[in-house]
């Protein structure tokens, strides 16, 4: 049920009520008897945060896998065409020749 925020007019009483949407707004002021109490337009009491659901967000769940990504799926490089075996095998760093260089320039520092 939400939380409604009343004020009267008259004699400037507030009051949180909690109500049905289906009831009926309130009139009286509890305070003064006036018919001068009414609803006040106020922020709401929670914060929608972060992307949400939306359609997009799981657009590709389901679907098959592309035909680029299915190309290597055997995993082993006996399955892998022999011009491929090079391209599977991860590059080894290159280590510039003057390594040690960068090394004697931070010892003099």
């Amino acid at each position: 049920m939400p939380i409604y925020a009343y004020k009267c007019s008259s004699c400037g009483f507030a009051k949180d009520v909690l109500q049905k949407i289906s009831d009926a707004p309130l009139t009286q002021c509890p305070e003064c008897a006036a018919e001068a109490f009414s609803k006040q337009l106020t922020a709401p009491g929670f914060q929608l945060k972060g992307t949400g659901w939306y359609a997009t967000d799981f657009k590709n769940s389901g679907s098959a896998p592309k035909p680029a990504e299915s190309k290597g799926a055997g995993g082993d490089a006996a399955s892998a065409p022999a011009g491929d075996s090079a391209a599977a095998a991860p590059a080894p760093a290159a280590t510039p020749a003057s390594a040690p260089a960068p090394v004697a320039a931070e010892a003099k520092a």
